[in-house]
């Protein structure tokens, strides 16, 4: 039982996909580890580092992926990639499906059985592969860190011999897993912290972590809700009625993060050019939806946006991995917790249960053809 752990795409991604402590468990389970030279040092692992653990270093994607039984990826793997996985392989990956017509179809003509990560189930049995969470968490954190830092200001009140610096006043919108982190990390800051989210249960998350929660909180808003635990798509009346409430607190807010993300669908538009312009000159707007089209309008992918009126609009790309060492070691880990679920400890061979509620749901392809429900043709 081989797995291969190649080098993530220079420039787009910097986490990786093993740690040393998961490449001892693999190898525990009697698994043989091989990682592509230098797969892990943009976040901070060395190859001697892997080397000790007992990983094997190739010096090249093709030779990592080689023969390879299970591969574990960040990214969904491209073409170039594809071509030197044996036929039958377990590729597993945030595989970032929708739209991705082409890619699916690649997978499954290389016939690897890919596994997105992203479709981990929310039950209790699955907390521990949650990569949603573990990487949505970090982003939150981050986004707090860049608004900081972008903003210029204190954020906590602070009285000095020179006279009160003010709190700085923090706006969440959208209250996952980032916005929670979000506004647990403006609070400890010392900032003043509001938050909406269409949900109604997350109204007392947000009071529960010193914040304000803001929201029209009408019959529709009651029922926002999915039995998964995610927003619901809201009515053109209801976005209506959310914005007129919103654009007045924002025009008077330090700074604003928007975290709010529909699975499967474009990221919900939040901040209009006009709310943007109704805000004072050295606030500042984090975007951590802006690769999936963005809740701000203004946002652009990759960018840093100063507006007219000097708003400063951050649109940075994969924010987890912008704390790479951490994010790393927390996928890592729900990598191996699902993998682990595969392998038969007693013979330490592999063997997936095909009929496993967490494999079910989180296989694309196998055998040559694009098994996931979400993906098939529409009648």
């Amino acid at each position: 039982m081989r797995i291969a752990v190649p080098a993530e795409a220079k420039g787009i991604e910097t986490r990786v996909a093993a740690t040393p402590e998961t490449v001892k468990k693999f190898i525990g389970l009697g698994a043989s580890v091989s990682v592509e030279k230098g797969a892990g040092l943009q976040a901070g692992i060395s190859d001697a580092e892997f080397e000790a653990a007992g990983a094997s270093i190739a010096k090249s994607a093709k030779d990592v992926l080689k023969d390879a039984d299970i591969a574990l990826m960040v990214r969904r793997p491209a073409d170039a990639e594809m071509k030197n996985l044996k036929s039958g392989a377990i590729v597993v990956a945030i595989m970032d499906p929708y739209g991705q017509d082409a890619a699916l179809a690649g997978l499954a003509k290389a016939g690897v059985s890919a596994f997105a990560m992203e479709f981990m189930p929310r039950i209790t049995r699955a907390q521990v592969m949650d990569v949603l969470s573990s990487q949505a968490n970090l982003a939150g954190y981050r986004a707090v860190i860049d608004g900081a830092a972008e903003y210029g200001r204190a954020l906590p009140m602070m009285m000095t011999a020179a006279g009160t610096v003010p709190a700085a006043r923090i706006f969440i919108m959208g209250v996952g897993v980032a916005g929670l982190q979000a506004i647990a990390t403006a609070r400890r800051m010392g900032a003043v912290v509001t938050a909406t989210d269409v949900r109604p249960a997350t109204k007392e998350q947000v009071e529960s972590l010193g914040a304000k929660f803001l929201a029209v909180e009408d019959e529709e808003f009651k029922q926002a809700q999915t039995a998964g635990g995610y927003a619901k798509e809201m009515s053109k009346e209801y976005q209506a009625k959310q914005a007129e409430l919103t654009a007045s607190h924002i025009a008077k807010q330090d700074i604003v993060i928007t975290t709010a993300l529909i699975p499967g669908r474009p990221a919900p538009r939040l901040i209009t050019k006009a709310m943007v312009e109704s805000m004072k000159a050295g606030s500042v707007i984090i975007d951590l939806a802006v690769e999936r089209g963005g809740n701000c309008e203004l946002a652009k992918p990759g960018e840093i946006v100063v507006t007219d009126n000097g708003v400063r609009i951050v649109g940075h790309l994969n924010v987890p991995g912008r704390l790479a060492a951490t994010s790393s070691s927390l996928y890592a880990k729900n990598l191996y917790a699902f993998v682990e679920t595969m392998i038969d400890k007693k013979d330490k061979k592999l063997a997936v249960n095909w009929d496993d509620e967490l494999v079910k749901a989180t296989l694309l392809t196998r055998d040559g053809a694009v098994v996931h429900p979400n993906f098939q043709p529409k009648a």
